[in-house]
């Protein structure tokens, strides 16, 4: 005897396995992109950047752009442009902010520079440290005064900005307003 079948399952019923494991695939792509790349420990480690002279381009005393890429040195901070009037060689005021930036122009001047990208900031920006001829930027523009070194930064960079400013140089050559009021950073 032949068993009959009344009713036949309706096409949601027989469609109902497919659209279980399509929606599990959705989830899975989501969750695939939301998930943080370093999480997983994927993220990409430390780049190391050689950048050749014409490509370097100064944004201000503590930033490069370097092709497309933006960099700020890290452990540096530097006055904004128009914050505070520094005097120069011949007694002239300046404003410090424009004088740290050509000071860091000077250093790189038609030279290429090496860098390590270590972190980015909030902007998305690289952070890390750049060096030209085996001179350390960073440390340059602290030990002659024109940038600070940032709250936290390391102890040799804390040092040479005390030294920059018990021999006043830079922004330290009679800034006004004093430099400590332009100093950025947490």
């Amino acid at each position: 005897m032949r068993v009959r079948r009344i009713f036949r399952p309706t096409l949601a019923a027989r469609l109902a396995p497919v659209a279980m494991g399509g929606a599990a695939v959705v989830v899975a792509l989501a969750l695939a992109t939301a998930v943080p790349g370093d999480l997983l420990g994927s993220a990409p480690q430390e780049a190391t950047l050689q950048v050749a002279a014409v490509e370097v381009r100064v944004i201000d005393g503590g930033t490069l752009k370097l092709g497309e890429r933006v960099l700020r040195l890290q452990a540096l901070a530097v006055p904004e442009r128009g914050q505070a009037q520094c005097r120069d060689a011949g007694g002239g005021s300046t404003d410090c902010g424009a004088a740290s930036a050509q000071a860091l122009a000077r250093l790189v001047a038609a030279r290429d520079l090496a860098c390590k990208v270590q972190s980015h900031d909030r902007l998305g920006r690289a952070i890390g440290q750049c060096s030209v001829g085996g001179v350390e930027l960073a440390a340059s523009q602290v030990a002659d005064g024109w940038a600070f070194a940032e709250r936290g930064a390391p102890a040799a960079l804390a040092a040479l900005e005390s030294t920059a400013r018990q021999e006043r140089r830079g922004l330290w050559s009679t800034a006004t307003p004093a430099p400590e009021s332009s100093r950025l950073g947490p």
